[in-house]
């Protein structure tokens, strides 16, 4: 029996010990599993109280059985979830009760998101959305997540797909009828409004800067500096947490230390890096190298330095504020200004990082855009209404050399947004996508 023939099933809650674990079951088998184990098959899309038994009549746990029959199911198949306490020993012995059916598996990573998209239930674009709904940290990238997962993207390329296979079809006529007087040009014409209207649409949407993909990703802020400046002060101050070990000695960061940070919804990922300086200990080589890369890679660096000192020591375009910390210390002096914003704080005592952090969070606004209508959250999307885009193009420029060639190209702009969508020849991607969830969902 081929894979996905065979009936799956996995927990699909939390990490156990919990008070409540559900265990879902998709495929063929789901109600023969839950008669047998429930004693009966519960009425469809109705809690039903049970008690669970394995295939020797022993009892397994007092739960709750649900029975939703296919295609009116999350997967499209037969579905069945048991509802049960979330202890070890309950969850190994259903386990062990469902392992005992012929055909019958434990779900791979993402197998049950990806018989929906199989079954018609959502597009490639709404499971890409739910993966990322799975994964948002912050109340943002949540609100992102669930625009794509209703279909924000995949609505807008369904309708485009349509018009442009409209446009295609008016294309197509006037070559049919390519001897008939004025009839191409009289269905030629509308084809041409209607492709220019769709590529500057498309155009507009692509036009947004990337601002989805980068929420998706997160803001990057790299903390630097030369050694013993209260760089891992800092870091544990902006967390409210030791992350990072604070030592008067000089060189005790070795390594980088990543924290992620919500910083008024917006996904902040803070970097610790090693004290920059001239060293011949081999590791802290390493250390310093790996620093300037990852600043050099951030989207924005905090050179920290002393207040009584204290220059920036970084080069290239990424934007650069200069932190003068320990301000509480005698001998502390005004900063004289210079190309860097900047900023005076107590990493110690907390003096001055409040206006750092309300800095940060002005910093990822302006970073993410204030728009929350951004169509694209990933580098596939983008890239397919690319290749869209230039199709359009490219029929528009050709259709004078023959309206062949610009049928060619409109089937190859609906195939792009064919693939986007997840509906045609994308075999090569699924899995990648896939993989990429939890398993249980």
């Amino acid at each position: 029996m081929h894979l996905r023939d065979q009936t799956i099933f996995a927990l699909s809650s939390g990490r156990p010990p919990s008070a409540i674990a559900i265990v879902r079951v998709s495929g063929p088998m789901a109600e023969s599993i839950v008669s047998a184990l429930a004693g009966k098959t519960p009425t469809p899309r109705m809690a039903t109280r049970a008690l669970l038994r394995d295939s020797n009549h022993l009892p397994i746990d007092d739960a709750v059985a649900l029975w939703f029959p296919g295609p009116a199911s999350a997967t499209g198949e037969d579905v069945a979830e048991f509802h049960v306490h979330g202890g070890r020993a309950v969850l190994a012995a259903m386990f062990d009760a469902l392992g005992t059916f012929a055909n019958v598996r434990p779900a791979e990573p993402g197998e049950f998101t990806r018989r929906a998209f199989e079954n018609g239930k959502l597009d490639l674009t709404e499971a890409e959305g739910l993966d990322d709904l799975i994964h948002a940290d912050t109340d943002r990238q949540r609100r992102q997540a669930l625009r794509q997962l209703k279909g924000l993207l995949g609505d807008r390329a369904r309708d485009w797909r349509e018009r442009i296979i409209a446009a295609s079809a008016l294309i197509e006529a006037g070559i049919d009828f390519s001897d008939e007087g004025d009839v191409p040009t009289e269905l030629i014409a509308p084809a041409l409004a209607k492709i220019k209207s769709l590529h500057g649409e498309i155009q507009e949407v692509l036009a947004a800067q990337g601002q989805s993909e980068r929420l998706r990703d997160g803001l990057v802020v790299a903390i630097a500096g030369p050694p013993n400046v209260g760089k891992s002060t800092l870091i544990n101050q902006l967390t409210r947490r030791e992350v990072a070990i604070v030592s008067p000695h000089a060189g005790t960061t070795r390594d980088v230390i990543e924290v992620q940070l919500d910083l008024d919804g917006y996904p902040v990922t803070v970097i610790d890096t090693a004290g920059i300086r001239e060293t011949e200990d081999p590791v802290e080589q390493e250390g310093v190298r790996r620093a300037r890369a990852r600043a050099a890679e951030a989207d924005l660096v905090l050179w920290l330095a002393d207040a009584t000192e204290g220059k920036v020591a970084h080069e290239g375009a990424t934007p650069v504020w200069l932190v003068r910390n320990k301000i509480d210390l005698d001998g502390a002096k005004q900063g004289e200004g210079g190309r860097h914003p900047e900023f005076r704080i107590s990493a110690a005592r907390g003096d001055g990082v409040p206006e750092l952090i309300a800095a940060l969070v002005s910093f990822a606004h302006d970073y993410f855009g204030t728009s929350e209508a951004g169509l694209i959250s990933r580098a596939r999307q983008r890239q397919l209404l690319e290749e869209t885009v230039g199709s359009l193009r490219r029929s528009i420029d050709v259709v004078g050399r023959g309206e062949e060639l610009a049928a060619e190209e409109l089937r190859r702009a609906a195939f792009s947004l064919g693939r986007l969508i997840g509906r045609v020849d994308v075999e090569d991607i699924l899995d990648v996508i896939f993989r990429e969830f939890c398993v249980g969902k």
